[in-house]
């Protein structure tokens, strides 16, 4: 949906790259450092394509929150967003294998949430779409939506690919592979 507002033609590829990070790295670092890996994965049996992957983390305090692994971590997370303000950190990389050219930058927005009741949080974890988000909650999805007070920063990037900045990406270091 976000990458038909850009109107370039695209396929989808999940990539398969190992998404474990076994060293310390800074929030905005395990992002790019993830994106990277994916869109070499993928460019590797396209090098033709230009290659487009990203990576979204949630970050409170330090502490770097994915994926919930299932409700009980779903719920644990949204417990600990409620009333609190953390950063949605996605890295972007975009990946020519042919003119092996690649550029990958880190978008980072602030979030700041209500306070959460229990029955808010057990009914939006009891419509699984917690589960396949990084922080355990989407800013598109129905509930998820109502929890976010105000943001600071770039709305796409919470949703999960910062539209601005791909556009910049791609207009500054591949003007020559995209039209408009």
């Amino acid at each position: 949906m976000l990458l038909q507002r850009l109107g370039i033609p695209f396929t989808v590829e999940p990539s398969g790259a190992n998404e474990t990070i076994d060293e310390p790295l800074s929030p905005p670092e395990i992002t790019k450092e993830l994106a990277i890996r994916k869109g070499h994965h993928v460019a590797r049996k396209y090098p033709d394509a230009l290659v487009l992957s990203a990576d979204t983390i949630v970050e409170q305090g330090g502490i770097v929150l994915n994926k919930p692994a299932d409700t009980t971590e779903a719920t644990t997370m949204l417990s600990q967003l409620s009333g609190r303000a953390h950063t949605v950190i996605t890295g972007i990389a975009l990946h020519h294998q042919t003119s092996d050219r690649a550029v990958v930058r880190a978008e980072s927005t602030r979030v700041y949430f209500a306070p959460l009741s229990s029955t808010e949080i057990d009914r939006y974890v009891a419509s699984g779409n917690p589960l396949d988000k990084a922080g355990a909650y989407g800013i598109q999805d129905d509930y998820g939506a109502l929890f976010v007070r105000r943001i600071e920063g770039d709305y796409y990037n919470v949703v999960g690919l910062p539209l601005h900045r791909l556009y910049q990406m791609l207009r500054s270091h591949f003007g020559d592979l995209i039209r408009g």
